[in-house]
Parts: structure tokens; C-alpha cells; sequence
């Protein structure tokens, strides 16, 4: 069960793993590994280019007659032999996205989830009366002491969209100097980020509203009545 913490860094409670995270993922590790290809290969630009051999100016002329100079044949500059002679097989403009349905998105964002609570890397921070003025008042809440900061665990910090009012931009203002320290929000989460850093430190409001999207767009298995006959 994951701990609750305060602004202190004190324990003031746990909360038990939703039902949802519960469960045995073992066997959808495939579907992870193309949640994150999908996720590190779509932001790629894919504006690479060169040109080939049809494509580079001049070469329209044989550079010299075909027998009798002792040379090799050739029948132009811009072969892909000669210096400034067209690419073979280099890269065109393209688009790297890859498909992933709906389901298997948020398969595959669970999946991660449920790993990571099991693994206990996952902290609840209660916002409550929450306030932090210096960058060292957070890095001694995550690590014990602002050295400890320097040689720590990457950890990532998830603020709710409905925070109250403050919460998101007093986490920005003061972890923005902490290196190993990253911060984002419930909506901007994905599978890449659940996986890459050692530890998440959700807050409370955080932690609710992923639960509730997830198991809102659960659908409800269907009971199939068999007859006796």
C-alpha cells in the first residue's frame, strides 16, 4: 500500500491499491513496450531528406565515351558513386506514428501503474495545507536533505488538474532547479513517464483523478446465462 505523506515528509497514512491496480499484468508486457514505442516514436518530426540520383541538378551528360579511355563506364555524375551523386536509400520525409487502439492504451497504462505500486515506488503527498517556499524545503521533503537531492532517485511529481488553486505552480516554482526532479500533471501522464523514473509522488487529488478516468471508461463485463439444456 502506498504511503501518504505531509508537507514535512511525515507518514500520515496509506491507501489501499484500487482493485483495478490489484490485478496480475504480467503477461501484457508486450502491450507496454508498444504503448511506449508509440509514445517515444510520434513526437519524432520525420523531416529528414536527401536527394537522389534523379533529384540532384546536372549529370545529364555521360562524362565520357563508353570504350577506349582505359577508365571505368559511366554513364553520370550524379551516380551514387561519384561525389555529390545522389543517396541511395537515404530518408524521406515520413511520419514515425504508430497504431495503438484505445483499449489497449489504457491496458497498457494500467499495466504500468500496477507495476510500479507493487514495487512500492509510489507516494501520496497530502496537499491539504500545502506550501513550500524554498527549492530546499522540497528537495528535504523528497530526499531527507537538499545533498541527498543531488544523488537521489529521479523522482515525478503528478499534481491533479482540479488542485485546488496554488498547488501546481508552487510545485513549479520550486522543483524547477531540483535535476532528478520532474513535474507534471494528471492529464499529461503517460506509459514513457510511469516507467522511466524511479519514483512517483502523487498528490491526493492526483491519485483520484486517475483512478476515477480509468475506471470510469471501464466497461462492465457482460453475464452470459447458459442454458441447462
Amino acid at each position: 500500500m502506498p504511503n501518504v505523506i505531509d508537507v514535512t515528509g511525515k507518514t500520515v497514512g496509506e491507501v489501499q491499491i484500487p482493485d483495478l491496480f490489484a490485478a496480475d499484468y504480467s503477461a501484457h508486457t508486450n502491450t507496454i513496450f508498444r504503448a511506449v514505442f508509440r509514445e517515444m516514436a510520434s513526437p519524432r518530426m520525420g523531416t529528414a531528406s536527401t536527394l537522389r540520383r534523379d533529384e540532384v541538378r546536372g549529370g545529364g551528360r555521360k562524362p565520357w565515351r563508353q570504350k577506349g579511355t582505359g577508365r571505368a563506364r559511366q554513364g553520370s555524375i550524379r551516380s551514387p558513386q561519384w561525389r555529390h551523386g545522389g543517396v541511395v536509400f537515404g530518408p524521406k520525409p515520413r511520419s514515425y506514428e504508430t497504431d495503438l487502439n484505445k483499449k489497449e492504451r489504457r491496458l497498457a497504462f494500467i499495466a504500468a501503474l500496477a507495476d510500479r505500486l507493487k514495487n512500492d515506488a509510489v507516494t501520496l503527498l497530502d496537499t491539504g495545507s500545502f506550501k513550500l517556499e524554498k527549492t530546499r524545503d522540497l528537495a528535504s521533503l523528497l530526499y531527507g536533505t537538499p545533498q541527498d537531492a543531488k544523488r537521489g532517485h529521479t523522482t515525478l511529481i503528478v499534481f491533479g488538474q482540479n488542485e485546488h488553486e496554488g498547488v501546481g505552480e508552487n510545485l513549479h516554482r520550486v522543483g524547477r532547479n531540483l535535476r532528478k526532479v520532474a513535474i507534471t500533471h494528471s492529464g499529461a501522464l503517460d506509459v514513457k513517464d510511469v516507467l522511466r523514473f524511479n519514483r512517483l509522488v502523487f498528490t491526493s487529488a492526483a491519485f483520484d483523478e486517475i483512478n476515477a478516468q480509468l475506471t470510469k471508461n471501464q466497461k462492465p463485463e457482460r453475464s452470459v446465462e447458459r442454458s441447462a439444456f
